[in-house]
């Protein structure tokens, strides 16, 4: 890619032609078309070829037949790929060092140049691609537990299986907050009750944390691009960013004072795009999906009960100063994409219920010292 662009560089003194500005936007929009028919599978409303608008009848983009792993275009199987090496069934990621270990041999698999290679390949548009398509990745894997939430919750007038073990739990932890004399006997019978709920949570878990962790690596090394490329652009934006976020919070202490552009102003989506494409952003943070009352229902003991059900299948590792699954343990997991993974669930809910959720750790962990050991 650096060659050709190189390439389109040199020739365009010679034939008065803007090489390098026909050279971005063309590689951009063959991205950006082939991104949109990937995140087809995610839609209900499909782009059909004729609709796009990266489509052009003068000069064509070539669509090919899917291949074995269900991607349509090359970013479906460079995003495909990038998942397999870094599956939490076979790795381990280690945050102090950016990059994923196998968990049988202890080799490294992928790590920071991973993404500067990346970058090299496929310019910053392919990574602003992938970046995309992940996002629609963790949108349907959240769709897919809300969904799960929402069966199980039942009509608001009836009173589901569910929902009664929610409400049992909350009366023997929550009136009042006090340390539970049987801490043990009380949240074995609670997490067992919902381990069935729980097994194809932790499969979605899993995949948004795995996700996330990549997305962070982009997000940096779009980051380290933009300060190196175009510094004046990153410092502008960068700027600007923060004088909207100072004015945004400053409007919310302060109704009187007027909101960015207007309340029915589309300034803070239009600077979104330049935003993400530039790294200004952290993919942990971001909420994904809105909730309703009818996903929320006890969502902070749910995910609290969904914690420490899993909590006795991961130890710490002083070796990699992290969380890694226990040796007998046969599910995908691991510490960073489980907690990441957690983390993006709560955010996607109202702050209160990671605010409750965290006092059920906390009151879970006093209650637990206070019982002593399993087995003395």
């Amino acid at each position: 890619m650096n060659g050709f662009r190189r390439s389109f560089e040199y020739i365009q003194d010679y034939v008065s032609i803007y090489g390098l500005k026909i050279w971005q936007e063309e590689v951009s929009r063959i991205i950006n078309y082939n991104v949109e028919q990937e995140c087809n599978s995610f839609l209900k409303t499909k782009v059909e070829d004729w609709q796009s608008v990266y489509q052009s009848r003068t000069i064509p983009i070539p669509k090919f037949m899917p291949v074995g792993d269900g991607s349509v275009t090359f970013i479906g199987r460079l995003a495909y790929e990038i998942q397999r090496i870094t599956d939490p069934k076979n790795t381990i990621y280690v945050d102090a060092t950016n990059a994923w270990y196998d968990n049988k041999t202890a080799q490294e698999v992928a790590n920071l140049n991973v993404w500067l290679q990346l970058q090299e390949a496929v310019d910053i548009f392919g990574l602003t691609a992938l970046d995309r398509l992940f996002c629609f990745k963790i949108v349907r894997e959240l769709q897919y537990f809300l969904r799960a939430m929402k069966r199980l919750n039942g009509k608001p007038d009836q009173k589901s299986p569910f929902r009664k073990i929610l409400d049992d739990f909350a009366k023997e932890v929550m009136s009042p907050p006090v340390l539970i004399a049987d801490a043990r006997k009380l949240y074995s019978s609670f997490t067992n009750k919902l381990q069935k709920c729980f097994e194809p949570t932790i499969r979605c878990v899993m995949i948004i944390g795995q996700i996330q962790l990549i997305r962070r690596q982009i997000t940096r090394e779009l980051g380290t691009a933009s300060k190196y490329d175009s510094k004046l652009l990153y410092n502008t934006l960068q700027t600007f960013n923060q004088t909207l976020l100072a004015e945004v919070r400053a409007h919310y202490r302060d109704p009187t004072k007027a909101f960015p552009g207007g309340e029915d102003s589309s300034l803070l989506d239009d600077i979104t795009p330049y935003l993400e494409s530039t790294g200004i952003s952290d993919p942990l943070t971001k909420i994904y999906v809105t909730t309703s009352s009818a996903h929320s229902y006890g969502i902070s003991c749910v995910i609290f009960l969904f914690i420490i059900s899993y909590l006795n299948k991961l130890s710490y590792s002083k070796k990699v100063d992290t969380l890694i699954k226990k040796p007998k343990v046969l599910e995908a997991l691991d510490g960073a994409p489980f907690v990441v993974g957690t983390l993006t669930l709560l955010r996607q809910f109202h702050a209160d219920n990671t605010t409750e959720c965290l006092k059920l750790l906390g009151q879970y962990i006093r209650s637990m010292v206070q019982s002593g050991p399993a087995n003395p």
